[in-house]
């Protein structure tokens, strides 16, 4: 079967391809440039705890000596400050990483891939989509036809792709501008991210923000205000001085400058991200990032959430509703993600009224703020697909745990089939669902010991009559749950649904819903067969353990 097809080679791209990989399913990936990311110390980004362990899960390397995991966050309002956050296990720290360093890292995997095409200097100019597939043209020193199953267009916010479908891009241009330096200085604040709103110097603006990197290099972005003049060299030093005399009891310390730039932030959302076999992600999908949001995590979400679908139409044939839910559910939780930061950028940045002077404002906006660059509360934290058309109907047969259906679930200990201890975000992404039992007191014992003892036998069963490839494991213990709770998982880390106890024809329903199955007709979805669920032949033969 052909392969899928991603244009761009950025990290959402690259990422796709490394997440199409693990399902399996092979891919080129077209890029019109050269190859060899521009080395930017001032052009980061920063990953939530989730989505960072995925991005290292798909580099097959740990992105700690690449990036920093900040040590804390201080929110300062003239010379006061307003809030302190100390990472640690109850609160993982974000990753603050240089774009071109994760991309790089990222190109290193793709070359080890085996299931990876990568073609430089490859620039799309056309797409023709039939019944069985895609086919694209590129022109440059490499100009020629390619064939594909599916098409994805990760070629950023100028996106080529998206033009050629005549997708509309409406939003808002220049939503914020910050001027922006790295440079490599000791301030009073090692490891920690620091936002200063109003600081008491003449050029510190309304707001400026210092986020460290590796090596003692930090990144410092100026809110600038609307409509104001262009940076020019020398004024963006005397910026950087007065900050860092600001920051330094009055002296500006030694300080080696790396980069400097102005980033505008936009806000927009593509009108569909399908159109046929082909799809949008990342910046060809939406533009966001005022307010600390940022636009590459969601663009690793998008990838994540479209590979595991993407991977069931190679392997099982196409199913509409399963590859419709990608634009239901990724294009609804960025949607609010913006709602959220339009709805915020009023109060935040009106400069006065009323609101600006109640007791409690200021406290108020620093909440909203560090929300945003915290990955927290309606403009940062980790989205739910609770209300997707792949959630199962409430059942009679599901338990509580401390994770919402549709929501990421927590990555505990968990024990894998051949008696290994795993973390559960390792056995995510490998074509197949996670089915969780938590089992205290498995942890001390042999697997050989408890595997067919208990419910382990029809729970096993069950497992094997899914419509689906299910992988599973066992734990000691999962927050909210209790014993003998069964969580049936996504392979992007979504819960699907978590039962009590042993429930062959509920967590049957619930995998063939989360498939695209219709949760009412009894539409099995992709690859099932809907008599397993009574009893009738499965995949494990005769419904073993289904009755």
């Amino acid at each position: 079967m052909d392969p899928v097809i991603i244009v761009g080679a950025g990290p959402v791209g690259l990422a796709l391809a490394l997440s199409l990989a693990r399902h399996g399913v092979p891919s080129v990936v077209l890029d019109e440039g050269s190859g060899k990311p521009e080395p930017r110390p001032a052009r980061t980004l920063v990953l939530r705890e989730d989505t960072a362990a995925l991005a290292a899960r798909l580099a097959g390397t740990p992105l700690a000596d690449q990036g920093i995991h900040w040590a804390g966050w201080r929110s300062l309002r003239r010379r006061q400050v307003m809030r302190q956050v100390a990472f640690g296990p109850d609160r993982p720290a974000p990753l603050h990483i240089a774009q071109h360093t994760l991309t790089t890292v990222l190109r290193e995997a793709v070359d080890r891939a085996r299931l990876v095409k990568l073609s430089l200097e490859s620039r799309l100019d056309s797409i023709e989509q039939e019944a069985t597939g895609i086919t694209a043209h590129t022109r440059g020193p490499r100009g020629t036809w390619w064939r594909g199953s599916h098409l994805v267009g990760c070629d950023g916010a100028r996106s080529t792709v998206r033009k050629l479908l005549d997708i509309r891009f409406p939003g808002r241009t220049g939503v914020e501008r910050y001027a922006v330096a790295a440079l490599r200085a000791e301030l009073p604040w090692p490891g920690e991210a620091v936002l200063h709103r109003m600081p008491p110097w003449r050029l510190g603006g309304s707001e400026v923000m210092a986020r460290p990197l590796p090596e003692g290099v930090w990144r410092l972005d100026w809110l600038l205000p609307p409509r104001s003049e262009l940076v020019t060299p020398e004024a963006l030093v005397a910026r950087i001085r007065e900050t860092l005399a600001g920051w330094c009891e009055g002296r500006t310390p030694p300080y080696e400058l790396l980069d400097t730039g102005v980033h505008t932030v936009h806000h927009r959302l593509a009108r569909r991200w399908r159109t046929g076999r082909v799809f949008l992600a990342g910046d060809a999908a939406h533009l966001l990032g005022a307010l600390g949001t940022q636009g590459v995590d969601e663009g690793l979400r998008d990838a994540d959430n479209l590979a595991w679908k993407l991977a069931h139409a190679w392997h099982h044939g196409h199913h509409e509703a399963l590859l419709d839910s990608y634009q239901t559910e990724r294009r609804a939780l960025v949607a609010a993600r913006l709602r959220a930061a339009d709805q915020a950028l009023p109060i935040l940045r009106g400069g006065g009224g009323l609101r600006g002077h109640l007791p409690g404002a200021a406290r108020g906006h620093d909440a909203l703020l560090t929300d945003g660059h915290l990955g927290s509360g309606a403009l940062g934290a980790p989205g739910t697909y609770a209300a997707s058309p792949l959630a199962p109907a409430p059942s009679e047969a599901e338990a509580a745990t401390a994770t919402e259906p549709g929501s990421l679930v927590t990555d505990v200990r968990v024990t894998a089939e051949d008696g290994s201890f795993v973390r559960l975000r390792d056995r995510l992404g490998r074509n197949r669902l996670v089915v969780v039992l938590v089992a205290p007191g498995t942890g001390v014992w042999a697997r050989e010991h408890w595997v067919s003892a208990g419910i382990m036998p029809r729970l096993s069963a069950a497992v094997q009559a899914l419509p689906y490839p299910a992988e599973l494991l066992v734990c000691e213990s999962y927050p909210g749950a209790t014993a003998h709770t069964v969580l049936l998982v996504r392979p992007d880390g979504h819960l699907v649904a978590a039962f009590a106890g042993v429930q062959p024809a509920a967590l049957y329903a619930a995998a063939r819903t989360a498939l695209g199955g219709d949760r009412q007709s009894g539409d099995p979805g992709p690859g099932g067969s809907a008599g397993a669920a009574d009893g009738g032949e499965g995949r494990a033969g005769k419904g073993a353990g289904m009755r």
